[in-house]
């Protein structure tokens, strides 16, 4: 096995066995994916190579200047590199898009373990002898092996660690805002520097927006906010909101604060309208505004709505995504309306609720079927008899326990917010009022159960 912080550094002779340079880095290729979602050509994370993939050799010569060698132009000559071809035949070319810096961009820095749902420091890299990526090693013996001299260490400084993550596992996070890091690969793109490597056109993976959106929260709160944003970045819309969603109230206006600002309002017009005013209520109000003017203007009235309520209230805790019809039409149409809600607005529906006209712009609150008793129920059957009237409901200014408490009680999944006049505002949601309830410390945001 070969490690990168032992073959950093290492002498590289010319075919008669001068010595003109020494490695600095290994180069090699990054995944690729069909799509990227982010606003910018610069996705925030990286899938890596299959093990495969065979690197590139960065060599700095004694005059500064660098070259990208590949693999079969080098053989070992004891503990020295010796080139196959002549000096002048070698590429000065600079890092091309879809290579990642082993040297710059891994080791050292923290990396997203797909496999185990964490992150994770790089102490060391490992290689086989055939140059081909093994994983990452991030163990204590991974440290050692920097810092103590191979003869010391013995046949331990070119074992492979038990503890070694494969390389296909592992995901990059940038270091750097996705717009800053556009402008930097714009000046990068002439340099031979591997200390600026380009991103521009970098792949994304799709290995990270397929866990659990918890799981991926779970990261996040692992990672600073500067980089919970990068992930954040790299992740479709509606991943994205999901995650955030799932992330502690205090980091999650830290990390909107670190995403680019048309990113962010793409991001929050996937969440559900409540939670996206609550986040927004904690930002700096000259940041809040600015988002509400990118999102789109639909999107923007309701959470602008919600901002008008106190946060410790009923109103500050339901949401405007809910399910309405004229109380004069069939189960059936019921049903169709909460499946167009479901397909088309990712409305998540447990109950319809019945009122008096749907032509009005004020929703009068007559009764409310959930989505059950509408699954069993005969097409035909008129609503009047089917929907339950005798209503449990809230006012805007109910106290949040309070709300909770009569969801526990009366075992519901959703439950009305209505004004004096019975005209239906919002409906707050299972999971906002159990979060109520949780003490500060362990407020993450459960599973939704419907």
């Amino acid at each position: 096995m070969m490690y990168l912080s032992q073959l950093l550094g290492t002498p590289v002779e010319d075919p008669q066995g001068v010595r003109v340079g020494k490695i600095i880095d290994i180069v090699t290729p990054v995944g690729t994916r069909s799509s990227t979602p982010t606003t910018s050509s610069t996705p925030a994370i990286s899938s890596l190579s299959t093990p495969s993939s065979i690197p590139t050799l960065v060599v700095e010569g004694q005059a500064g200047q660098s070259w990208y060698v590949p693999i079969e132009d080098v053989e070992w000559n004891g503990n020295i590199l010796r080139l196959r071809v002549p000096v002048d035949q070698l590429p000065t070319r600079p890092t091309e898009p879809h290579e990642v810096s082993l040297a710059q961009e891994v080791l050292d820095k923290q990396v997203i373990d797909v496999e185990h749902k964490k992150a994770v420091r790089v102490n060391d890299v490992c290689l086989s002898d055939d140059w081909r990526i093994l994983g990452i090693d991030n163990s204590t013996l991974g440290l050692v092996r920097r810092l103590a001299p191979s003869w010391l260490l013995g046949a331990r400084s070119k074992r492979a660690s038990t503890t070694l993550i494969p390389w296909e596992h592992i995901e990059l996070i940038s270091a750097q805002p996705v717009e800053e890091e556009a402008r930097a690969d714009t000046g990068a793109i002439n340099q031979a520097s591997t200390s600026s490597t380009s991103r521009v056109g970098r792949p994304q993976s799709g290995q990270l927006a397929e866990l659990h959106p918890a799981d991926i929260a779970d990261i996040v709160h692992q990672l600073t906010p500067g980089q919970g944003a990068r992930l954040l970045e790299g992740l479709d819309d509606e991943t994205a909101a999901d995650t955030l969603e799932e992330i502690d109230t205090e980091r999650q206006s830290h990390i909107l604060e670190n995403i680019d600002p048309e990113r962010a309002a793409d991001i929050l017009e996937e969440m559900e309208p409540d939670e996206a005013a609550d986040l927004l209520a904690r930002l700096p109000e000259e940041r809040a505004q600015q988002l509400l003017r990118l999102m789109n203007p639909e999107e923007s009235e309701d959470v602008q709505e919600l901002l008008e309520y106190e946060e410790d209230t009923a109103g500050g805790l339901m949401t405007t995504d809910f399910v309405v019809i004229d109380a004069t039409k069939s189960a059936g149409d019921a049903l169709e309306a909460a499946r167009f809600n479901i397909r088309e607005k990712d409305v998540r529906v447990a109950y319809v609720y019945c009122i008096a006209d749907e032509e009005k712009e004020d929703y009068t609150l007559l009764g409310v079927v959930s989505l059950w008793d509408l699954l069993i129920a005969d097409p035909a059957q008129p609503l009047q008899e089917l929907m339950e009237t005798d209503l449990i409901t809230v006012q805007p200014d109910t106290d949040p326990r309070t709300v909770a408490e009569i969801m526990a009680k009366y075992n519901l999944l959703a439950v009305p917010v209505v004004n004096e006049e019975r005209v239906i505002e919002g409906v707050v949601m299972v999971d906002d009022a159990l979060d109520v309830l949780l003490p500060d410390e362990r407020r993450r945001k459960p599973t939704r159960m419907y």
